[in-house]
């Protein structure tokens, strides 16, 4: 078994409408409750940095996948989107949906099909996604054009 160890340095200053900071290896920036939530709104918060690792590993695992299949993609990009529900002051990270963008050379409605087939795959064994499995619902809305 190969096991990986990921670790990271928090600091917080205060109450909930606090501040705070992340050091990890390739991550420093500071944190705090969004303005949305009314909080200070400086730096990052845990509702983008889920939607990041969730949008990170989807669009990597997607890009493998492309190439893999030989799939010559002259470019790749994607926006997310991240949905919380409040209800009764409570919050809920409902869903995300992942807006790929990709644009190949050639787009037979075979290729077309494929393509899609490897975007729903993406999001099946991306390691993120399969941990929110059953608690927040992951759709994609992929866009698919020749260049």
């Amino acid at each position: 078994m190969v096991q990986h160890l990921f670790t990271m340095k928090l600091n917080w200053s205060e109450g909930r409408n606090g501040t705070g900071s992340i050091v990890a290896n390739n991550l420093n920036t500071k944190i705090s409750i969004p303005r949305e939530m009314s909080g200070p709104g400086i730096g990052t918060n845990p509702d983008e940095m889920l939607l990041g690792a969730a949008a990170t590993c989807y669009l990597i695992t997607l890009a493998a996948l492309l190439e893999n299949s030989k799939i010559a993609v002259l470019d790749l990009s994607m926006q997310a989107e991240g949905f919380v529900d409040v209800t009764n002051g409570v919050f809920t990270y409902e869903k995300i949906v992942h807006k790929p963008r990709i644009v190949v050379q050639h787009l037979s409605e075979r290729e077309q099909k494929r393509i899609n087939r490897l975007a729903e795959k993406a999001e099946q064994t991306c390691m993120i996604s399969k941990a929110l499995k059953g608690n927040v619902q992951i759709t994609a809305d992929v866009q698919i054009i020749q260049g």
